[in-house]
C-alpha cells in the first residue's frame, strides 16, 4: 500500500523531495454501544487498515490535497490565510478543519503542502473513516511542523473539528481509539472522564471478522436522538431519588431496585440497557485480561440481545447477520456495532473456518436480504502514526 500511494503522489505533484507517509487507522467498538452519552464505557480498538497519506511541503501557503477514493473531485486547493467550510470540497472539510482548529488553538502552521490520500476502509459502514483522516492530518501537521502536542489533545481537535467546522455532533470514541490505538489492544475508555486503560486481547487461533449489511442508515440519526432523550428522562425520574448524574453510575443492582420510579415500560427498557452494558463493558475487560474468551463471546451475544430488545437499534439486516454468526460452529460471540439500523457486526470466530464462515453467513445473508454484505478479517493495530 505504501508504494502505491507514493506512486499516486509522483502522478498527481510530481517528484518532491522530503515527501512522508504516514498511516491513520479505522476503528471498531468490541462492546459498550450507545454508552458513552449514558455516562458509561466504550471498548473499541484500532484496526490494521485505514487511511495513508503522503505529505510534501510548499514554500508557499497554498494547500493541495488528492484523494484516490474521490478521483473524479481531482486536486483540491486552498489557502491556510481563507480557510472555510466549503460544500463543494467534500471530503477535504475534514482535514481542513483539523488545521483550523489546531490554528486556533495557537499552532504555527504556515507553510502549504501537496498531500495524497488512500483509504481502505468502507465507506458509510461505519469503522469511521472521517475521524481517521482527522487524525492522520493531525498528526501529520504535529510531525512535520514540530509542534510535540500531547496526543490525548491531537484527538480532541480533531473531534471539535468535526463537531464545530464540519457541524457533525460525534462523541470522541472514533478519534480516541484512533490516536490512541495499540497493537493487540482495546481500550477501555470513560467518555465523561477520558479516562483509559489498555487491555491485551490475546487473538492466537481466533479473528475479527467484520461484516457490513450494506443498508443505507436512513434511521439512525432521528433514532439516536430519540433513544437519547428517552435515557434522558428516565435518569430524571432516578434522580427524584438517586444521587446520580448519569445511569453509567448505576450497578446493575441499584437499577434494579429502582426501575419502579421510571413512569414508563419503554423507558425502563433503554435504561436498563444502558446500566447493563456498561458493566458489561467492565466484565469484558476482566474476561480479556484472565484470556477468557469464551466469557468474552458470551458479553457480545448479550450485548446485541439487549441491543435488539431493550434499545431496539438494530433491524432486520443487523439481526440476520448476527443470528447467522451464532448459527455457525466457528463463532464465539458475534453483535452489532455503532449507532444500528444499518452498518456493521463484529464477530469473534475460529480463524480456521473464515472462508466457511464468510461463505455460509454471506449465502445466508443474502438468500434472505436480497443483496450482499461485505466482510472484512480485521487485526488490532496501532493509532496513527508516520510509516
Amino acid at each position: 500500500m505504501r508504494k502505491e500511494i507514493n506512486d499516486t503522489f509522483k502522478k498527481v505533484f510530481g517528484e518532491k523531495e522530503n515527501c512522508r507517509t504516514f498511516f491513520s487507522p479505522g476503528r471498531v467498538n468490541l462492546i459498550g454501544e450507545h454508552t458513552d452519552y449514558n455516562g458509561g464505557n466504550v471498548f473499541p480498538c484500532a484496526l490494521s487498515f485505514g487511511t495513508y497519506g503522503v505529505i510534501s511541503l510548499r514554500d508557499d501557503k497554498i494547500v493541495r490535497m488528492y484523494s484516490s477514493n474521490f478521483e473524479d473531485l481531482g486536486v483540491i486547493e486552498f489557502n491556510l490565510d481563507d480557510i472555510k467550510y466549503e460544500k463543494s470540497h467534500d471530503w477535504v472539510n475534514y482535514p481542513k478543519g483539523v488545521i483550523d482548529v489546531m490554528k486556533k488553538h495557537g499552532y504555527d502552521i504556515n507553510k502549504g503542502f501537496d498531500v495524497a490520500i488512500y483509504g481502505n476502509i468502507p465507506n458509510g459502514a461505519g469503522l469511521s473513516s472521517s475521524a481517521s483522516l482527522e487524525l492522520l492530518m493531525a498528526v501529520m501537521m504535529d510531525k512535520l511542523f514540530g509542534l510535540n502536542i500531547d496526543r490525548v489533545d491531537l484527538v480532541k481537535f480533531s473531534q471539535e473539528a468535526e463537531n464545530k467546522f464540519v457541524g457533525v455532533n460525534c462523541g470522541i470514541m472514533d478519534q480516541f481509539a484512533i490516536g490512541m490505538g495499540k497493537e493487540n489492544n482495546a481500550i477501555l475508555l470513560d467518555c465523561n472522564t477520558l479516562k483509559y486503560n489498555y487491555c491485551p486481547v490475546e487473538l492466537k487461533n481466533e479473528i475479527l471478522v467484520i461484516a457490513n449489511t450494506n443498508k443505507r442508515r436512513g434511521l439512525a440519526d432521528s433514532k439516536y436522538n430519540e433513544r437519547r432523550s428517552e435515557c434522558e428522562k428516565a435518569l430524571e425520574e432516578l434522580k427524584t431519588k438517586l444521587s446520580i448524574n448519569s445511569l453509567g453510575e448505576l450497578s446493575i443492582e441499584e437499577f434494579e431496585n429502582n426501575k419502579d420510579l421510571i413512569d414508563s415500560e419503554i423507558r425502563i427498557k433503554r435504561a436498563k440497557h444502558a446500566v447493563y452494558e456498561n458493566q458489561r463493558t467492565l466484565m469484558a475487560k476482566e474476561a480479556l485480561e484472565k484470556n477468557d474468551l469464551i466469557t468474552f463471546g458470551k458479553l457480545m451475544n448479550e450485548s446485541h440481545i439487549s441491543l435488539r430488545d431493550d434499545y431496539e437499534v438494530t433491524g432486520i439486516e443487523l439481526d440476520t447477520l448476527v443470528e447467522l454468526a451464532w448459527n455457525h460452529e466457528a463463532t464465539i460471540g458475534a453483535r452489532m456495532t455503532g449507532a444500528g439500523f444499518g452498518g456493521c457486526t463484529v464477530a469473534l470466530i475460529n480463524k480456521d473456518s473464515v472462508e466457511d464462515f464468510i461463505e455460509k453467513v454471506g449465502q445466508g445473508y443474502k438468500e434472505k436480504i436480497g443483496y450482499e454484505a461485505s466482510f472484512y478479517i480485521a487485526n488490532i493495530g496501532d493509532g496513527t502514526r508516520e510509516i
